[in-house]
């Protein structure tokens, strides 16, 4: 299928106004449903997801939501109406059904947009968290500590589950880590705080997919999809799993390489299982976007 592509600017209307930067790709003819596609922690455009998406007749656009210019250089008490601003663009596009794909922190996003945003007709979360997690990095005054919240709604901070700093990596000093551990650790500790950071999804109305690898190396997104499907079957809701034993924190579609190795964490799974996991769940990730009579 031809496409279309080009960066652009999403000026957000809400979060205190500002923009963000972006890249959008399309059908060269057009298209009835769209999809915002978020990173994880990396920060980064996921310029070729969105190609691939555009391929299979999706407006598909993805932005920068930390680390750019006037914005928080790490994931802390990100406005998520600055993702509302281009879920709304995709609207002004065309766009009659929209839906948000994201991993790891990006699916912890995603999640919540589709619980504070009724525009949110779907979500695919992709090794997602049950719970609102502390941030990643620093804020916008330059500080890590104390813990904030990853994220914010309408000037107020969503609860949050801090990290306990006593944990220590088990493995040899200089050698790539797993952060599992930390997190579960953390989620103990911290129990008193786990009920007011669940994501609600229960309240929402999009439909939902989750994606998750039980070798995830990163943070337990399986224990966590399971969560998340069982809050939703209990409120009725419906919900799809696609899950594989052998897959790691970055299920890799079709059509995309084996994600860059890093000499800092430990993901989990291997370039062939988390094809393959990515491969068992595309064909789920285009009916949830596309929806009824997509295209």
């Amino acid at each position: 299928m031809d496409i279309v592509e080009r960066p652009l600017t999403v000026v957000h209307k809400s979060a205190g106004g500002g923009a963000c930067e972006g890249f959008l790709a399309a059908p060269a003819r057009g298209s009835e449903a769209g999809v915002l596609v978020l990173a994880g922690s990396s920060g980064r455009i996921e310029d070729e997801r969105c190609r691939i998406l555009a391929r299979e007749g999706l407006t598909a656009l993805s932005v920068r939501w930390f680390g750019g210019p006037g914005q928080p250089s790490g994931i802390c008490e990100v406005p998520l109406e600055t993702l509302v601003s281009a879920t709304a663009l995709l609207r002004s596009r065309g766009a009659r059904r929209v839906g948000v794909l994201g991993v790891s922190k990006g699916a912890e996003a995603a999640l919540h947009l589709s619980v504070l945003d009724p525009g949110t007709d779907a979500v695919v979360a992709l090794s997602p968290t049950s719970l609102t997690w502390a941030n990643v990095g620093p804020g916008c005054d330059g500080r890590t500590r104390p813990y904030r919240s990853s994220w914010t709604w309408r000037g107020k901070a969503l609860p949050f589950v801090p990290y306990d700093d006593s944990w220590t990596p088990i493995g040899a000093e200089g050698a790539p880590i797993s952060v599992l551990g930390w997190y579960e650790h953390s989620r103990r500790t911290f129990a008193d705080r786990v009920r007011a950071a669940a994501i609600p999804v229960e309240r929402s109305a999009a439909d939902l997919l989750l994606v998750a690898g039980a070798d995830d190396a990163m943070w337990p997104s399986l224990r966590s999809a399971e969560e998340l499907a069982a809050r939703r079957r209990a409120a009725g809701q419906p919900v799809q799993v696609i899950a594989r034993a052998d897959g790691g924190h970055r299920p890799r579609f079709p059509g995309e390489g084996p994600a860059p190795v890093s000499d800092r964490f430990l993901y989990g799974g291997s370039p062939v299982a988390d094809a393959a996991l990515g491969a068992a769940a595309w064909p789920y990730v285009l009916d949830v976007l596309r929806g009824p009579g997509g295209p």
